[in-house]
């Protein structure tokens, strides 16, 4: 296999044939894949969000599968169901779209609660449960999920225990003037989706993941991690801190992303970079923060602010 830092830029490359301009949020979901975590992309409409997912997965050469969420969607309809064969006088198991590479579950805030459940054990354990009966997903397996954070009408807000799935959360957002005419330009001329190229397969994405997990993670970074969500769960105006697996989940991505960078250890400055799309979602605030006007993002820097970085990893070399 070729080196994860020129193996993840010729992804990245890939996928800017349909999103230009947005490297940083590109490498950032191959830094959650290669972490073996899952994506939750929050921003407007029409930035992006799917065609980010459907570029990804022509790129890495994923089976996926599109789970469009509406309100009448139901948990077989994620899972599947057993049927009865009158011909073979048997139920038979029809598999549902979660068996796969990768899951796109597009407006996942539109599904009710209960369906949005029947992810849980597939996102946590990678298998599914349907009628007594535990069957194991395809592997490498990821879940990309959107939302509009800002239309309301017709939504189930994700309770705590499913957002803490998510190794992270990000936004595209909108792009730079130069980037948006570039992309006007480029998507006027025929399909760009179709120009996506292939480069790596889920052969090459388990060797980026088996790679990441011998980054060196020192004991003074690890500790740096420990102490800032243990600082956060502390924190006046926190209601809900980090869980042990935020810890985890924040350890799991400052490894890949130093792979990703070329680097054989973590250095503080990764664990400062992800914080927030690592650590923000999971926080939920009390009355008098929300009533402050603080959001879940300035907790998080004001953590890092106040917690001294360990001057070991920052220099080594």
């Amino acid at each position: 296999m070729e080196e994860p830092a020129a193996l993840a830029a010729r992804i990245a490359d890939e996928v800017e044939k349909v999103i230009v301009g947005k490297r940083s949020a590109i490498l950032l979901v191959l830094t959650a894949l290669i972490a073996d975590g899952h994506v939750l992309l929050e921003d407007v409409p029409g930035v992006g969000k799917t065609m980010l997912v459907r570029a990804l997965s022509r790129a890495l050469s994923l089976q996926t599968q599109r789970l469009q969420c509406t309100p009448d969607l139901m948990p077989q309809d994620v899972t599947g169901l057993h049927v009865y064969s009158r011909r073979d006088e048997r139920f038979e198991f029809r598999s549902g779209p979660v068996f796969t590479n990768l899951l796109l579950a597009d407006e996942l805030n539109r599904a009710t609660p209960r369906t949005q459940s029947a992810l849980l054990e597939a996102m946590q354990e990678r298998q599914v449960t349907v009628d007594a009966q535990t069957m194991p997903l395809p592997m490498p397996f990821f879940v990309l999920a959107t939302e509009n954070p800002i239309e309301q009408e017709g939504t189930f807000p994700l309770p705590e225990a499913e957002l803490d799935r998510f190794l992270l959360r990000t936004a595209i957002g909108y792009p730079a003037l130069e980037a948006e005419t570039e992309l006007v330009r480029l998507h006027l001329g025929g399909n760009r989706l179709a120009e996506v190229q292939s480069v790596a397969g889920p052969a090459e994405i388990e060797g980026l993941q088996d790679a990441a997990r011998g980054v060196e993670l020192s004991e003074p970074v690890l500790g740096y991690i420990i102490g800032l969500t243990r600082s956060l769960r502390a924190r006046a105006g926190i209601a809900l801190g980090p869980s042990p697996r935020a810890t985890l989940a924040l350890a799991r991505a400052a490894q890949a992303r130093a792979l990703l960078d070329g680097r054989s250890y973590v250095l503080p400055d990764d664990v400062q970079a992800l914080a927030d799309p690592v650590l923000a979602h999971r926080l939920v605030l009390d009355a008098s923060a929300e009533l402050a006007g603080t959001t879940v993002s300035e907790a998080v820097q004001m953590a890092l602010e106040e917690l001294p970085a360990p001057f070991e990893g920052r220099t080594r070399q």
